[in-house]
């Protein structure tokens, strides 16, 4: 895709001998003329930048741009990717283990410096969409660009965009915090000046300074999940990817990580997350991407998404007196869901309080004792009710079925 920018939009100095692009940076074409160059273009790897020796007059008032990527390679022996809005695209991306399909086709774009969170029960195809974003597996099929860069054929720029926080907090528990960021950023070649500079930058980010000098295995669950999230932004990437980043954290631990996240997106990080829990992207995400075996099963804000299950939902819970089928049965409607073993019957309402009324009429006129009712707005599983037929719990034990039919 080629697209066309007035002339007003560049601001070009033409007595230049050289133009220097990096990524991001503009090169440009003439309506009949590609940067014609004198000189043989060169490379360098390091610098990630293409130095053209020399160009031509330009004389077209409408210019045509090109975004400079590694590895992606014109007929012209020239590299380049196109911008985009996105920082993250992925198009029917698929992945099997053998008859297991985990992903079947999965499709969503993320907005640069926004945050998406990936909704989804255990066994949903969450952490696999991770793993292929991050390059760590590759996918069946499909595509996935990742700043702009292909997991699959430039895996080395995508990785250089990335900072990613797994499912476990993966820190070297012998090691201090201030030893653990560190030795990640001396992995990232960072000289030794640079590297302590950026580790007490993060260690006074993530509240970890009194705890610095402490070996990691005396943190707490909280304090590791922010050493850990802290150590992937080392090299400062643009863009973030957490699985499952407050999963085992108490309450105050979950809230202080969500504003660590949010302080992230304000800096003008983009942050892809998956969860299991609706109030978790309720609090961060700008979208919400809902999984179930493999598909996208819907997607929109979480306030698009709570209109689907109806803005509250009403719970009943029926007496050990009472015939819980006839329970059922006085309440009906089309979005009940009851369950037996917990004797609850559960229905979305957009009425609210006339719902319950009505219910509570039903019940009466069929001589059933109520224990409790309870009217609160939709949760997680009340989104997989609705739009599966199952919740988060049930999911769960069809993938183990799977793999244990695999096995």
């Amino acid at each position: 895709m080629v697209v066309a920018l007035p002339f007003s939009f560049f601001e070009m100095d033409f007595h230049m001998s050289a133009l220097t692009i990096g990524p991001g940076d503009v090169a440009i074409q003439a309506a009949d003329l590609f940067i014609h160059v004198g000189a043989e273009p060169f490379i360098d790897l390091n610098m990630h930048a293409l130095e053209l020796k020399s160009f031509q007059h330009i004389s077209s008032l409408s210019l045509l741009f090109y975004y400079y990527t590694p590895g992606c390679q014109s007929e012209d022996g020239i590299l380049f990717r196109m911008k985009s809005d996105n920082a993250i695209e992925v198009k029917g991306l698929e992945k099997s283990y053998g008859k297991l399909k985990v992903l079947r086709g999965i499709d969503f774009t993320v907005k640069s410096g926004t945050v998406l969170a990936v909704l989804g029960p255990n066994g949903a195809g969450k952490t696999t969409t991770i793993r292929i974003l991050s390059t760590l597996l590759r996918p069946d099929g499909g595509q996935a660009l990742i700043n702009g860069y292909d997991v699959v054929k430039q895996d080395a720029e995508a990785r250089g965009s990335i900072g990613l926080t797994g499912q476990y907090a993966a820190v070297d528990e012998y090691l201090t915090g201030e030893e653990n960021l560190f030795m990640i950023g001396r992995l990232y070649r960072m000289s030794r000046k640079d590297a302590a500079e950026r580790t007490q930058e993060l260690l006074k980010q993530f509240d970890l300074v009194d705890a610095s000098k402490r070996p990691v295995k005396t943190y707490s669950g909280g304090m590791r999940r922010r050493l850990d999230l802290a150590m992937s932004l080392i090299a400062s990437p643009p863009i973030i990817f957490l699985d499952e980043p407050t999963t085992g954290l108490d309450p105050r631990s979950r809230l202080t990580m969500w504003a660590m996240i949010k302080k992230l997106v304000e800096g003008g990080t983009t942050v892809l997350l998956t969860t299991q829990y609706m109030d978790e992207a309720d609090h961060l995400a700008n979208e919400i991407v809902v999984i179930d075996t493999g598909k996208v099963i819907a997607e929109g804000t979480a306030d698009q998404l709570k209109a689907k299950v109806g803005s509250d939902r009403l719970e009943i819970t029926i007496s050990e007196k009472g015939d819980f089928e006839t329970a059922r049965k006085a309440v009906g409607g089309r979005k009940l869901q009851a369950d037996a073993e917990r004797r609850i019957l559960s229905v979305a309402t957009k009425s609210g309080v006339g719902e319950l009324k009505d219910s509570l009429q039903r019940l009466e006129a069929a001589n059933i004792e109520v224990d409790s009712v309870e009217l609160r707005r939709p949760t997680l599983d009340d989104v997989f009710l609705s739009l599966t037929g199952h919740g988060t719990k049930q999911s769960e034990e069809k993938e183990d079925k799977k793999k244990g039919d695999k096995k």
